[in-house]
């Protein structure tokens, strides 16, 4: 069986079967769920793609190269998974505020639930840690390690489509 090409070949696999085998169960002894082992061995290609595309030769030994690189991306997902359960007990203990007393207030915070619901993950992030956490929009792209203009973004269509569910639901 031939090895893996060149890196820098299109159209070619640059891990053959058994380093993708010895990539998967890197990752998978270094605690990332099966689901997201597809997605790290594309990683790693994406790795070694990118390193024969800047210029670099290509690693003398590829399978031992991408076992480092596998390890790194594990401890890489621990790291996100850990920041993303902060975050979630974070938004979990926000939302157990007490809501105003008053019907106009208590229709009005229903809804805006309701609609926090409906938004992506992403948005619901941002809109709950800018509007009821009250942090910057620096702090916030700092805490979630993406950009400020990114946090706009997604702020901006999580208003925008919390003020039509509003509209929709006839509260404003």
């Amino acid at each position: 069986m031939p090895g893996p090409a060149a890196a820098g070949d299109t159209g070619v696999d640059p891990l053959d079967a058994a380093q993708e085998r010895r990539v998967r169960a890197v990752l998978a002894l270094g605690g990332v769920p099966q689901s997201d082992l597809p997605d790290g061995v594309q990683q790693v290609r994406l790795r070694l793609l990118e390193r024969a595309a800047s210029g670099r030769e290509a690693p003398r030994d590829v399978s031992a190269w991408a076992a480092v690189v596998a390890s790194n991306l594990a401890m890489d997902w621990h790291r996100a998974k850990r920041r993303q359960e902060r975050l979630g007990e974070r938004l979990a203990s926000l939302r157990q505020l007490e809501h105003p007393s008053g019907e106009d207030s208590s229709v009005l915070s229903l809804a805006v639930t309701r609609g926090l619901d409906e938004l992506p993950d992403a948005q619901r992030q941002v809109v709950v840690l800018r509007f009821y956490a009250d942090l910057p929009v620096r702090d916030i792209a700092g805490e979630l390690g993406i950009p400020e203009g990114t946090v706009k973004s997604r702020l901006h269509s999580a208003v925008r489509a919390l003020r039509a569910r509003l509209h929709e639901d006839e509260v404003v």
